[in-house]
């Protein structure tokens, strides 16, 4: 016995010691960098003219239709006058009459181009609900140091903010070697299939292939949103989840609600959703989440450095804690949300039928086929039909070792020295998607601060960005451009 406890103490003290040296690695040395120089900016023009274009009111509505195009053609409009030198120098196109793609001929022709994206729609503002806000959701109030309105946040604050920083180049005498695009779909928030689809198909059909593309998607998360780490983090999203929505239809006998039957289609599909969502999708830390807690732990305090550099062991200890709250969770795992419920057409008849929809947002590693299989697996009932309504597969990952990335994470702490910076997953969608087939690498990171109540706002009341955030950003796109393009 006393044998067998001196090689259990052995091996616990060669363990803590494996443990405490992995915690212990210094971070990875980062190349030195300089601040990028200052760019003096007119804040109360830059300020005005965000907010003339959140005054025009591009919706994509809830029901699948886009903006209106009469608002379409006033946005575009209202840039064409607010940006001259951009519209005289770039070349521009409409694409599928709402989109905008303009081009920035390089010097360099066998460098191969970048793409820096935006989108043109807004979410509608939820009926209801406009007397809540501070100013009116498409006023374009300047206040208190904030431009408030639908789409200061998502996402025409990276249109303006790309048309200023072009011009602040341009003016500047810079030319670029590297070509750059600007595309601005227009219906991203009702998926971007009529707009950045199309505006890849169009760059597919010329033959053009980019290095990289930046969109939507992170940004930049206050100290103290993220446990043990007393900086900001700027995350940049190397992939998105993908989109995946089931109908479950239970059908039974109708009739009289005064006769009814043993199985009534209602009880059969509350059944089958109870059994679904008894066997969530499996979870799993993955690319990139893994990446982002490679590029996090060497700066955490110690006991999470501790838990997040050996991984190897305490991944069951990391997928606890991130279950206790739903955004951190949902980096786990395919989620399953019931989204749609429909049933009956009166109070005394009973529905033959009784219909749900679930989405899921599929984790990169997962295939909609798979998640499918699952579901119906758990609903195991014959009666109730799992039908595919809309589906798409997660998005490819970045690669956080290529000289995009490195390029992207230089430029991010070259305007914002004091941030750490690390890859992240995007829980939702971007136009990003749509650029797969002709772009090497996608990257989706706006360099917006980030408190708790400003998530609220995206999608929700009282959005608004604050002005120096704002000069900010078009100083961010402005070096992202030079250090992309010279």
């Amino acid at each position: 016995m006393r044998r067998f406890a001196l090689a259990v103490a052995l091996a616990l003290g060669l363990l803590l010691a494996v443990l405490v040296t992995n915690a212990l690695r210094p971070p990875p040395a980062l190349p030195p960098i300089s601040p990028a120089p200052e760019r003096p900016l007119a804040r109360d023009a830059l300020a005005e003219r965000l907010a003339r274009t959140i005054r025009v009111e591009t919706v994509s509505r809830g029901d699948g239709q886009g903006p209106d195009p009469a608002a379409l053609r006033a946005l575009h409009a209202r840039l064409a006058s607010d940006f001259p030198g951009l519209h005289r120098a770039l070349e521009r196109e409409v694409i599928a009459q709402g989109s905008l793609l303009f081009r920035w001929p390089g010097s360099d022709a066998s460098l191969a181009p970048m793409l820096l994206m935006a989108h043109l729609d807004v979410v509608p503002v939820e009926p209801g609900t406009e007397g809540r806000w501070t100013h009116p959701p498409f006023s374009g109030a300047i206040d208190d140091g904030y431009v408030w309105g639908r789409g200061t946040l998502d996402d025409k604050v990276s249109v303006v903010a790309l048309a200023e920083a072009t011009e602040l180049l341009m003016r500047a005498g810079f030319a670029p070697r590297r070509t750059i695009y600007l595309a601005f779909g227009h219906d991203e928030e009702i998926g971007g299939d009529a707009g950045a689809r199309a505006i890849a198909q169009r760059l597919a059909e010329r033959g053009v292939r980019v290095a990289f593309t930046v969109d939507e998607g992170m940004g930049i998360v206050q100290r103290g949103l993220v446990p043990g780490l007393d900086r900001d983090v700027a995350l940049i999203g190397l992939a998105e989840k993908g989109y995946l929505s089931l109908e479950l239809a239970a059908s039974a006998v109708g009739g009289h609600s005064s006769t009814p039957p043993r199985e009534a289609s209602i009880y059969r599909l509350a059944r089958a959703l109870e059994r679904v969502e008894a066997r969530p999708q499996p979870e799993a830390i993955r690319r990139p989440v893994s990446d982002m807690f490679d590029a996090l732990a060497p700066h955490a305090s110690f006991p999470l450095r501790l838990v997040l550099c050996n991984r190897w062991l305490f991944d069951p200890l990391i997928r606890a804690a991130l279950r206790r709250e739903p955004a951190q969770a949902a980096l786990l795992h395919t989620t399953t949300a019931p989204t749609l419920l429909r049933a009956g057409v009166k109070d005394n008849v009973l529905p033959s039928r009784a219909a749900a929809v679930l989405n899921h947002r599929v984790l990169p590693g997962d295939r909609i086929d798979d998640v499918v299989a699952r579901v119906r697996s758990a609903v195991a009932d014959p009666n109730v039909e799992v039908r595919v309504v809309e589906g798409r597969e997660a998005s490819r990952s970045a690669d956080p070792g290529s000289e995009s990335y490195a390029l992207l994470a230089r430029t991010i702490r070259e305007v914002f020295p004091d941030v750490l910076v690390a890859p992240a997953l995007v829980l939702g969608g971007t136009d990003s998607k749509h650029y797969a087939g002709v772009a090497e690498q996608s990257f989706r990171f706006v360099p917006l601060r980030l408190a708790p109540e400003d998530l609220k706002r995206i999608h929700g009341t009282d959005e608004r960005v604050s002005i120096d955030d704002y000069l900010d950003i078009v100083r961010f796109f402005a070096r992202l451009m030079e250090n992309g393009a010279s």
